[in-house]
């Protein structure tokens, strides 16, 4: 299986979009012989927006916009929570069991429960949901880790979310799922010619 890391944040709607998204594509994904690996990191911190303020109606219509133009039901977030302990607990269950059903429970509270992400006993009620204690002090070494993958993320020139790295190049956004497929067929094709011992 080729990894193409998928970087994303909690507080975007354009990720659950994608998540959805992704989530109706897996069967195609996977016989490509790929695998998303999901990395969050800090968008506000990345762009430099403030948290906790109403989001910009541009960017709401579009993220509306997006939704819609691929048959997912959600009203945007109005207010850009702080996303970065639910990310830091992410980064802390990657690639173990519970990091799917992690990521699939916080989507769902705050996108489809209208729960508030960064309210207290949010982000403990997701942990508990899919069997998970998280330790404070984990979690705030997780921080440093988002914030280290925040800045690498940087320095591949991501510059939104949800971004897949194809080797050194980034797939920003969500495009239509015959379109995610193409380009996702290329990559492996080029990827695996390289690959083949050449004599």
């Amino acid at each position: 299986m080729l990894r193409v890391r998928t970087y994303y944040d909690f507080a975007s709607t354009l990720c659950y979009v994608a998540h959805r998204v992704f989530g109706e594509m897996h069967g195609d994904i996977e016989s490509l012989g790929v695998e998303l690996e999901w990395v969050p990191l800090d968008l506000a911190d990345l762009l430099g927006w403030p948290r906790g303020v109403e989001v910009a109606p541009e960017r709401l219509r579009n993220a509306e916009r997006v939704a819609q133009e691929h048959g997912v039901a959600v009203q945007p977030l109005r207010v850009w929570p702080d996303s970065r302990d639910a990310n830091a607990a992410a980064l802390l269950l990657a690639r173990g069991p519970q990091e799917a059903a992690f990521r699939e429970r916080v989507w769902s509270a705050v996108f489809e429960e209208r729960r508030v992400l960064d309210a207290p006993g949010t982000l403990e009620a997701c942990a508990r949901d899919v069997g998970v204690t998280l330790d404070a002090r984990r979690l705030e070494r997780a921080r440093d880790e988002l914030d280290f993958r925040t800045e690498v993320a940087a320095s591949e020139d991501v510059t939104g979310v949800p971004t897949l790295m194809l080797g050194e190049f980034p797939f920003g956004g969500i495009q239509s799922r015959e379109t995610t497929r193409l380009v996702l067929e290329r990559w492996t094709r080029k990827r695996m010619a390289g690959s083949r011992p050449h004599g």
